[in-house]
């Protein structure tokens, strides 16, 4: 079993592209066990999709797809801000048994951000709750 935390980021816009790279950075410079195990991006083309496919992460179209990695996935952060996909992702979690992932919406990516050093682009643009 591993010590690692597996998160899935959904929503790689502006803020959820930005989100991604701080915690990459995170990851890389303060060797924190986390993993990044999936992504979903509208446009599979975009540099951000491009990057994290050359690195061997799987990059899904459609942001509820990320339920087919089942349990691998300990996080699903769900950066969207479409509460149809929200729903959608709790309603696929449950038909699969899947009881171990947690969906974490835009208001826990924001507690995050406080930690990254970053400026506040996600603390007064991303939406919040469900």
């Amino acid at each position: 079993m591993s010590n690692k935390i597996k998160v899935a980021i959904l929503g790689l816009g502006n803020v959820g592209q930005e989100f991604a790279e701080h915690l990459l950075e995170r990851i890389q410079e303060g060797g924190m066990p986390i993993e990044i195990v999936g992504v979903a991006h509208r446009h599979l083309d975009a540099p951000v999709a491009l990057g994290f496919q050359q690195n061997g992460v799987p990059v899904f179209e459609d942001a509820l797809e990320i339920t087919s990695l089942g349990e691998s996935v300990d996080i699903i952060f769900d950066l969207t801000g479409n509460t149809d996909t929200r729903q959608g992702l709790r309603e696929r979690l449950q038909q699969s048994g899947n009881r171990h992932s947690v969906i974490a919406p835009e208001t826990f990516a924001k507690l995050l951000w406080c930690f990254f050093d970053a400026d506040n682009t996600m603390l007064e643009t991303a939406a919040g709750g469900y």
